[in-house]
């Protein structure tokens, strides 16, 4: 391994996109400690230490935001108007014939969609600034303490300007990375945001350990899980189910084409963490609003009802995930669409006859796969849960966070292994080192 991060040096080319990704993220890292004008940050983390966990919606953005909402910076708003926009796009592309045909409209098309998704990044970010504005003015800590000292319109105006130019900013250092850099830049700018609370979680259990707060045994309990879990998200996160495909022999001219076979790789894991992101801010909204009435029974019960641990939360965590595992499943591929493809070009599936019963047949390997992968990853955000309870662990790993850094990992991995490949080198990977030797 060792050996074979050395070789990305060796390259020009791929050392300059390593060098200016990792510039990218420092700068981005850097941006997240400068503070919006006019509000006391140390009330704010009061806030959150108080009413601002992980159970609740602020705990959830500011993961996504690597903790730049609980600072206050100018990148409070971090990548997620980007990431917003793009899901709304992705939807609006399985409702709307417009937008459907711009994706089959090459690199054209993909412009234009790009493009749109920058005025959505616009739009929405306007009102999250606004909103999150007027939610920073209107909060006090439990001691009566303002977060805004002077609110006002002159705050306003000064913080609105400042949250959406943080994230127009983010966005294009996301572009930047994607351009010239290695791997998507806005999952890298997600996955900086995470990887950099871990450090921080270990240097937290060595010192219980040190202190004797927590036992050895859990350390080694939580060290083994996380090496586990990792590779069970890795292994399901590539899986996928091969549907062979033979393409029949059409004579043009003096050429022959087709005759051969292929095969449609259906991802067991389409749907990614998407399903868990909006299982989580269903069960989270109602919780965030039971967090601000702490004087109420009723809201105290529904809180703890719909706090990580309890079984009701649970339960519905898990319906939640397979259930949006099925519908963006069912956004994203669309059996009609892919029979009538493998129709034009006389594809088929053997045993299969070509439209409507390959329509239904790709519908069926579709739903069975969706469910093993859907309750995989639901006992993924689930039972690590149980596991940092038990062992009072203060390294948070699994759900979304896990899969998103396994799933940008693997794909940064794949690039530089590509690279190398292509270049004659040994890559990261066992199956990349075989074609490396024979391409040699």
């Amino acid at each position: 391994m060792l050996k074979n991060l050395l070789n990305v040096f060796k390259i020009a080319e791929l050392k300059n996109k390593v060098l200016f990704t990792a510039f990218i993220l420092v700068l981005y890292r850097l941006g997240g400690y400068i503070p919006v004008p006019g509000i006391d940050t140390g009330a704010l983390q009061e806030f959150f230490a108080t009413r601002g966990g992980d159970g609740t919606l602020f705990g959830m953005f500011d993961m996504f935001v690597g903790g730049n909402f609980q600072r206050a910076s100018i990148f409070a708003l971090g990548i997620m108007p980007y990431i917003t926009a793009s899901i709304v796009m992705q939807l609006l592309g399985g409702v709307f014939p417009f937008f459907e045909k711009l994706k089959h409209e090459g690199a054209e098309g993909q412009r234009k969609i790009t493009q749109y998704t920058r005025y959505g990044t616009l739009i929405v970010g306007v009102f999250n600034s606004i909103g999150i504005t007027i939610f920073l003015q209107n909060l006090y800590t439990s001691t009566g303490q303002a977060v805004v000292p002077n609110s006002g319109i002159m705050f306003t105006v000064a913080a609105v300007t400042t949250l959406l130019t943080g994230t127009m900013i983010i966005m294009w250092l996301g572009e930047r990375i994607t351009d010239r850099g290695i791997g998507n830049g806005i999952s890298l700018i997600i996955f900086a945001g995470i990887v950099v609370n871990y450090p921080v979680g270990f240097y937290n259990m060595a010192k219980m350990v040190y202190a004797g707060s927590m036992p050895t045994l859990n350390v080694v309990i939580i060290l083994a899980t996380i090496v586990i879990v990792t590779g069970l998200v890795v292994y399901v996160t590539q899986g996928e189910r091969k549907i062979v495909v033979q393409y029949a022999k059409r004579i043009v001219g003096r050429k022959i084409y087709g005759g051969q076979s292929s095969h449609i790789p259906l991802k067991v894991n389409t749907a990614g963490v998407i399903p868990i992101i909006f299982a989580q801010a269903v069960i989270m909204f109602p919780k965030t609003i039971a967090s601000f009435f702490k004087e109420s029974a009723f809201m105290n019960a529904v809180s703890a009802s719909l706090s990580p641990g309890a079984y009701t939360y649970t339960i519905l965590y898990v319906v939640l995930i397979v259930f949006f595992a099925y519908f963006y499943t069912a956004i994203v591929l669309n059996p009609i669409e892919m029979a009538n493809n493998m129709k034009k070009y006389g594809g088929f599936i053997p045993g299969k006859k070509p439209g409507k019963s390959t329509a239904e047949y790709l519908n069926s390997v579709i739903a069975r796969i969706t469910l093993p992968g859907a309750v995989f990853f639901a006992m993924i955000a689930v039972i690590p849960q149980y596991l940092i309870d038990y062992t009072n662990s203060p390294l948070y790993f699994g759900g979304t966070s896990l899969i998103i850094v396994v799933g940008v990992a693997l794909d940064i991995l794949q690039q530089l292994e590509g690279q190398l490949i292509s270049r004659h080198y040994d890559g990261f990977m066992k199956h990349g080192k075989i074609r490396g030797r024979r391409a040699k």
